[in-house]
């Protein structure tokens, strides 16, 4: 169990990394990424969210949506505990980390509807029905992935801010470009976990 653990959390983080092989999240994760602390901030913030919230989908789909056959329910179950930690999490963050809360700026509220953090929770209790160990795992490992992700993203953004490179190229084309190259990258892993 415990290498099965660790492969099926291996595998979030890097070859089936939420943003760059399963494409989710792509919104925060290019409008974020500019400054490393925002990028960081980010980061915890989408493993704060993603880990508790999969946490209670998963409580809520067991113990109330299916012992009440209602399970056809989760996706609006899962959409107001997602909302509810992100509330909790903005408030948080207005009321402790007045510099990171301006600096995600519009993007914290969008962590409700980001596609990660409801895919993962869908992924993890519905679909293939992890218990409530796998479920936090893989959550917080996705997370981490995310994190993973954004903070290579802001690194290679400092540099191409300062490269000479073709002005066609500037700002947001080499953005895509060069996460169009770590998915490429990422994608070299698929071949080792599954």
């Amino acid at each position: 169990m415990t290498v099965s653990l660790i492969s099926v959390m291996f595998s979030a983080v890097i070859s089936q990394n939420i943003v760059l092989s399963q494409y989710q999240g792509i919104c925060p994760f290019l409008g974020v990424s500019k400054k490393m602390s925002s990028a960081a901030g980010m980061g915890f913030a989408v493993i704060f969210v993603m880990a508790l919230s999969s946490v209670f989908c998963w409580l809520v789909y067991n113990y109330v949506l299916l012992p009440l056959e209602i399970e056809f329910l989760y996706t609006m179950a899962f959409i107001l505990v997602i909302a509810s930690l992100v509330q909790l999490l903005e408030m948080i963050l207005k009321r402790f980390s007045p510099t990171l809360y301006s600096a995600l700026g519009v993007y914290l509220p969008l962590i409700t509807t980001n596609c990660a953090i409801l895919g993962t929770a869908n992924s993890a209790v519905v679909y293939n029905s992890y218990n409530f160990l796998y479920t936090f795992s893989v959550s917080v490992a996705t997370g981490v992935g995310f994190l993973l992700a954004i903070c290579l993203l802001a690194g290679v953004r400092l540099k191409t801010d300062r490269a000479d490179i073709p002005a066609c190229f500037k700002g947001f084309p080499i953005t895509l470009v060069t996460a169009a190259i770590m998915a490429l990258a990422f994608a070299g892993f698929a071949g080792i976990l599954a």
